[in-house]
């Protein structure tokens, strides 16, 4: 008979993974507790939550929570992340993590979207640049074009806007007499006759 405590545990596990964009199972073997506290604390500033779970706790959430996936993911001793947002961002911060402080804890694999992935897998999903970097990128991609089309366009109005400009400032702009014509002279001031 499961006691009240281990229903509990399922039923929060289950929650977890019903919510989660991703899931990823670490061995924290041999790993130090001070760099377990570093890490659960830059993952929960993420959104994300990280946890040790017993196998056969995490077995039977998963069946209830329909994702049959992450049974494949959990093997031996395991602490799991799971991920509310955007997918590459808990890969990014573990593998970030594992490289700078030369951790013990490796990564076993991930689920994401009813599939399973190998540590291989999930490192490369932590180089990919997150959702809003690649929708930039993909606007500005898609801009450039349009942009390339409007000046084009624009080019042969905006020069015949510039030679009528350059024609109104030449017969708006006050005549100066030529050099070889004579200035007109100023009339001498008049005799005063005595």
């Amino acid at each position: 008979m499961p006691t009240e405590r281990k229903v509990q545990a399922v039923q929060d596990i289950q929650s977890w993974l019903e919510n989660a964009t991703i899931v990823i199972s670490t061995d924290y073997t041999g790993m130090p507790v001070s760099d377990a506290a570093v890490l659960r604390r830059s993952l929960r500033e993420n959104d994300v939550r990280y946890k040790v779970v017993k196998n056969t706790l995490a077995y039977l959430a998963a069946d209830a929570a329909g994702k049959p996936e992450i049974k494949e993911i959990i093997q031996g001793p395991s602490a799991v992340a799971f991920g509310y947002g955007e997918p590459t961002d808990p890969a990014r911060l573990i593998s970030t993590f594992i490289r700078e402080s030369r951790s013990s804890l490796t990564i076993t694999g991930a689920a994401m979207d009813g599939k399973t992935l190998t540590p291989e897998e999930v490192e490369r999903l932590a180089s990919l640049p997150g959702k809003n970097e690649m929708i930039a990128r993909l606007l500005g991609q898609m801009n450039a074009p349009l942009s390339s089309l409007v000046y084009v366009l624009s080019a042969p109005l905006t020069g015949l806007a510039r030679v009528l400009q350059a024609h109104i400032d030449a017969s708006t702009a006050p005549s100066e007499p030529a050099a070889d014509e004579p200035a007109a002279e100023e009339p001498e001031p008049a005799k005063a006759t005595a």
